[in-house]
């Protein structure tokens, strides 16, 4: 229920992009390529302009939303990590199911977006550049590391936090609960509503 669901949201935010982009050539939008065989899914790494789906499955699985052989993209799984990279001005939208992800890094301008709760034993997720994060997380551990210009807004819950931010990034916390959580700021702009913007 949770696939055909996220299949329909995607493609019709898909098809809405297309529709506002008019002037732009327009490529196979309704391609959905399913790869099976990437192997167990320990870690994501996120490059260019790509826009990622990640939930928790029964099985690993990877679906492309668009007609990524005829574009310079690249999803590729080895020893664990699953690799994404498109620098095309379109988004590469991608959806990753996983039964083990440990570690999310994203870089570029990368966006990552959990669909429903993302659970996970421990998760380690690494921000660089001005990649973004929105995620609904059901962890025992989570590791958030923001770098540069990243932004990220969590909720859910999480038993241990360990929230690490630069100054030029953007973090929001308000529906993360956690009974174990550490803040490192440099410096500490954190809000009393627990949402921490850092001054430009």
């Amino acid at each position: 229920m949770k696939s055909s669901i996220l299949t329909l949201a995607i493609a019709l935010s898909v098809l809405l992009g297309a529709s506002q982009a008019a002037s732009a050539a327009t490529p196979d939008k309704e391609a959905v390529t399913t790869l099976n065989q990437v192997g167990p899914i320990n870690k994501i790494e996120v490059h260019g302009n790509v826009e990622l789906y990640v939930s928790y499955g029964a099985a690993d699985q990877v679906k492309v939303y668009n007609n990524y052989y005829a574009e310079s993209a690249m999803v590729q799984g080895q020893d664990g990590v699953l690799r994404i990279a498109s620098y095309k001005d379109q988004k590469l939208v991608v959806w990753v199911s996983a039964v083990n992800l440990q570690k999310l890094s994203m870089y570029d301008a990368a966006v990552v977006k959990s669909f429903g709760k993302l659970s996970a034993l421990e998760l380690d997720v690494n921000l660089y550049d001005h990649a973004s994060a929105q995620l609904n997380l059901d962890v025992f551990a989570v590791d958030l590391k923001l770098n540069g210009h990243a932004k990220a807004d969590l909720s859910g819950s999480a038993y241990n936090a360990n929230l690490r931010c630069e100054y030029s990034a953007t973090l929001n916390y308000a529906m993360l609960d956690s009974e174990h959580l550490v803040k490192k700021m440099n410096p500490d702009y954190l809000n009393a509503d627990k949402s921490l913007v850092a001054i430009q």
